[in-house]
């Protein structure tokens, strides 16, 4: 868990809602974001200056040699994220919020995998908690990442899946 997730509300509505000074020229709606895709993070690069950035899902330490094979480091376990060394440095210093509109999880019946959309039922923005960093690609180009903080699931969250994001 958190494996996708959408984001459809307008650009207007993010500054709005997060009171941003900063943000692309163009967001339009997502309904399926993945892993290793661009996403839009809130992040504030100092107190009083709140900034919407295009990421990369799936945190690069900023001291790695090469960037995780696959989906790796897409979220963060919230009860070891001050222990693991990915992301210990993260937490104290390069914390973010995902704004999503809801996020998918897909309860297992069997053989089969049903998906359900889990959103705030007066259709708000969800502040999803992460965490960001830079790598420096051998080439010297600057790659922003980014892992979405997980936690035990709630009792809505139970029946589907056992994690959730925070």
């Amino acid at each position: 868990m958190c494996g996708r997730f959408a984001l459809f509300y307008q650009l207007a509505e993010l500054i709005r809602q997060f009171g941003l000074d900063e943000f692309p020229s163009e967001l339009g709606p997502r309904y399926n974001i993945a892993p290793g895709q661009q996403i839009a993070v809130v992040s504030s690069p100092r107190p009083d200056w709140r900034r919407l950035s295009l990421m990369r899902w799936g945190l690069i330490p900023h001291w790695a040699k090469e960037p995780p094979r696959g989906a790796s480091l897409i979220n963060a376990r919230g009860e070891t994220v001050t222990e693991k060394p990915a992301f210990r440095s993260c937490f104290q210093e390069r914390r973010c919020l995902v704004p999503a509109s809801g996020f998918y999880e897909w309860k297992r019946q069997g053989k089969e995998k049903l998906p359900h959309f889990l959103a705030p039922p007066d259709d708000g923005v969800l502040a999803l908690a992460g965490l960001w960093d830079r790598w420096r690609a051998p080439d010297g180009a600057l790659v922003d990442s980014c892992s979405i903080i997980t936690t035990g699931a709630n009792r809505t969250m139970e029946p589907i899946h056992d994690r959730m994001p925070v």
